[in-house]
């Protein structure tokens, strides 16, 4: 886009991003999933920054795919993805409405706030109970550290018997 009056602005994008779904968990949106962390223009040229769920996540790619995909389909003719590793992406940057939107898909999201940890103390603290997001009961078991993706554990709800995802908390 050459005039900058014609370049939408940098709040239409972000809602633009809030329609591009995680290629992994298709109910939550890359902007309430916490990813997209900057929204810019220099010069001529629409930045997108993105921070990982972790650097080895494999659809990182596809995410960026998507992100440029979107944008290019709105008319965006000039779009760079940065990738910010620092700081890392934590649970905490998920919106109330993802962490909800997660629930009603039925995986359990993270806690609304972590408290930050040493290595140490991860080791020590009992992990806070898992509600179960069909039934709402505590009373759930872990069955594997690993859910469907890499990010996610598989439980199961004592109450109700169904089995579910549990969004890990990072």
């Amino acid at each position: 886009m050459s005039e900058a009056a014609t370049r939408p602005t940098v709040e239409q994008v972000w809602d633009w991003l809030r329609a591009v779904p995680d290629p992994e968990i298709p109910v939550i949106s890359v902007v309430d999933l916490g990813i997209v962390r900057e929204v810019r223009w220099e010069d001529d040229a629409l930045v997108v920054a993105v921070t990982p769920t972790y650097s080895g996540c494999p659809a990182n790619g596809v995410i960026a795919l998507a992100i440029e995909g979107a944008l290019l389909e709105r008319g965006m003719p000039r779009v760079r993805l940065e990738r910010r590793l620092s700081p890392p992406w934590t649970t905490d940057w998920m919106s109330a409405q993802g962490r909800e939107q997660l629930r009603q898909f039925g995986i359990a999201p993270p806690p609304e706030a972590t408290i930050p940890l040493s290595p140490l103390d991860r080791f020590a603290r009992k992990p806070a109970p898992v509600a179960c997001p069909r039934c709402g009961s505590a009373d759930t078991a872990r069955i594997s550290a690993f859910g469907s993706t890499p990010c996610k554990a598989q439980y199961r709800c004592q109450a109700c018997l169904e089995p579910f995802d549990h969004f890990k908390c990072i």
